[in-house]
């Protein structure tokens, strides 16, 4: 199954208010395998970038400035995502720009349906703790050293390791095993190409005692002193 993995930086957090999707990184994901493909673009917000989300993600209004508006490159980003669901960390809060930014120039907004939320997930594997992307990338162990500022490729990067957790995990010390008991098995099997010798059948042995080993045994128990086995 083919999912995209992705994340937004905004100037806010509300859109309704006027606030905008600045950048949108994108991971492609084919049965919780990365493959490589990814979609990154930053967007021309038409508007200042307030100083408190400037110093989230680093994205300053001259930077943006000299990038294409939304309408000028939805086409590329939309063939990117295709029909397949999208994953994101808070999910509700990344549709809501990308709908909003949709709904500005007149395109179907992306449905509900499609949307995986891995904070959703994230709490109901690990009821009571600590959900937010960093908090998870240390408790799988996930390398986020080099994440200084919000980025939306870096973090959509990340939370691609996190979902595969969230989900099952590699599980790679079951295949290694698998792997391990299928070469065992193909040993036995054959050595050099030649089928192994059939084991000749032995009848079960008896597992009660004789009437001579019983004899033996009363005359053992009665050269011992006081034996417990004689009271």
């Amino acid at each position: 199954m083919r999912e995209i993995i992705f994340d937004t930086e905004t100037t806010g957090l509300d859109p309704k208010s006027g606030d905008r999707m600045v950048e949108i990184g994108c991971i492609e994901m084919v049965g919780r395998v990365e493959t490589g493909r990814t979609f990154h673009a930053y967007y021309n917000p038409e508007r200042d970038m307030p100083m408190e989300a400037e110093r989230v993600h680093g994205l300053s209004a001259a930077f943006l400035a000299t990038k294409p508006r939304f309408a000028e490159s939805v086409d590329e980003l939309l063939e990117f995502l295709g029909d397949s669901p999208l994953v994101a960390h808070n999910a509700g809060f990344d549709f809501g720009f990308l709908n909003n930014e949709l709904e500005r120039i007149g395109r179907a907004a992306i449905s509900l349906e499609r949307m995986v939320d891995t904070v959703a997930l994230a709490r109901k594997k690990h009821p009571g703790a600590k959900n937010s992307l960093d908090a998870l990338c240390t408790r799988y162990g996930i390398d986020r050293s080099h994440r200084v500022k919000h980025g939306a490729l870096l973090d959509a990067e990340l939370l691609a390791q996190v979902y595969v957790e969230l989900t099952g995990g590699r599980q790679i010390g079951l295949e290694l095993a698998a792997v391990h008991s299928v070469t065992v098995a193909a040993a036995v099997v054959s050595v050099a190409g030649t089928p192994a010798p059939a084991r000749p059948v032995r009848p079960p042995r008896p597992h009660t005692a004789s009437p001579e080993e019983l004899a033996r045994h009363k005359e053992f128990i009665a050269g011992i002193d006081n034996a417990i086995w004689a009271r």
